[in-house]
């Protein structure tokens, strides 16, 4: 739980940064610090948010490159043109809202199977492998599951929280982001939008 109000805190800090960082006057230019260390700590903190959510994926950018193991032992590429479309969902086992939104993967997965793929990316540096084994089987995940042992490629996508989901065309560009859960009607129709 306390995991999740900070993976909270960091979102609420990127998203502020990107509406605010073109404005000149900066995130946290409300607080008016008499203390010259205070100024420059906020300057700092607020630079490096900026920063973060600059180099963050974007709709309309080219998804960022990757190749890891899944849990089935196989090598998994993401980069570039592609047969199907792709959602990738990082998630970890211990998330309350990933268990909330596995069900609708599933069912989504499943219904989509011949048109979608689905790459359900652990970030398996904040889990451990046998909650991960029991969570897939648990919810009888039937696509690949991807173990992101470094949270190498959860960085790539600049990941502030779980669950993400990136939905990538065939071309290999972002058409969405969606952080924390959806109801299903609306993933799948998200998902149609892509498909289409």
């Amino acid at each position: 739980m306390n995991r999740n109000r900070w993976i909270m805190v960091a979102l609420v800090l990127l998203i502020g940064a990107a509406l605010y960082g073109n404005s000149g006057k900066g995130l946290l230019s409300f607080l008016k610090a008499n203390d010259k260390s205070e100024t420059t700590l906020n300057q700092t903190s607020e630079s490096l948010i900026a920063n973060a959510a600059q180099g963050a994926p974007k709709p309309g950018t080219l998804s960022p490159e990757f190749s890891i193991v899944g849990l089935d032992g196989k090598t998994y590429q993401v980069g570039g043109k592609r047969d199907k479309p792709l959602l990738i969902n990082f998630w970890a086992s211990w998330c309350d809202p990933c268990k909330e939104e596995a069900p609708d993967l599933v069912a989504l997965a499943n219904k989509y199977s011949d048109q979608l793929d689905v790459y359900a990316v652990n970030v398996t540096m904040y889990d451990k492998l046998d909650n991960v084994k029991k969570f897939v089987e648990q919810y009888g995940y039937t696509f690949p599951v991807l173990l992101d042992e470094k949270e190498e490629v959860f960085r790539k996508y600049n990941g502030a929280a779980f669950p993400t989901n990136v939905l990538v065309d065939k071309d290999g560009v972002i058409q969405d982001l969606i952080i924390g859960v959806l109801p299903a009607d609306e993933l799948e129709a998200k998902l149609k939008k892509l498909l289409d």
